[in-house]
């Protein structure tokens, strides 16, 4: 069983047995109470899944957790929980980029194919987009082609816009799943905050007249 974790846009969680079938799954698209309701979530989504499933079928195996693009407030609360619950239960933990799930879910569902853009809010009326690449009919691998902050975004022409409030946490899990059974690598768990931080070091210190 994979426990999926994202805050890049507002909180979802979600588990998902071995096969793929979703045992429980939390989300809301409020972007301002990450730290209250991942808490919750968390204790909900892992009682649930435990309850309708067997210790020794579905044990959790890993912790996959949504490292963005997204603003850096809801990006750590996400991260910091997945890397608690991981350490607690003394299994991996498995970063995905957070636009990976809802690529992964507009081309398993036909949405999307060719070339296409997953969009979220980055605040401040800039938008992260990540640009994909995927080939249907069998839609097992999205590759992004390129990812961006933009303002006043507008896709080039032929290529599809999807923006979305919410990632799919049943989603990420499943780009954990394809991930370790193709035995690709995994990205650090390093935030994809693209925007420089607000508050930098000083670069000299000040000087203290008597």
């Amino acid at each position: 069983m994979l426990l999926a974790i994202d805050t890049s846009a507002g909180t979802a969680v979600a588990a998902v047995a071995a096969d793929g079938a979703v045992l429980a799954r939390r989300a809301t698209a409020d972007t301002r109470r990450h730290a209250e309701i991942i808490g919750p979530f968390l204790q909900e989504v892992l009682a649930e899944a435990e309850a309708v499933s067997r210790p020794d079928a579905d044990p959790l195996t890993g912790v996959v957790t949504g490292i963005g693009p997204g603003p850096f407030t809801g990006l750590r609360v996400g991260i910091a929980a997945a890397r608690a619950v991981a350490i607690a239960r003394g299994v991996p933990l498995l970063p995905v980029p957070s636009h990976d799930a809802v690529a992964l879910e507009l081309t398993e569902g036909g949405i999307a194919a060719g070339r296409f853009c997953v969009v979220t809010d980055a605040r401040r009326r800039e938008v992260a987009v990540t640009e994909y690449a995927a080939a249907l009919p069998t839609p097992t691998v999205v590759v992004p082609a390129r990812l961006a902050l933009r303002i006043g975004f507008a896709p080039d022409e032929g290529v599809a816009l999807y923006e979305v409030t919410e990632i799919p946490a049943a989603a990420l899990a499943h780009v954990a799943a394809a991930r370790l059974a193709a035995g690709a690598s995994f990205p650090e768990p390093q935030p994809l905050y693209l925007r420089a931080p607000d508050v930098t070091m000083p670069t000299a210190p000040k000087r203290v007249t008597s």
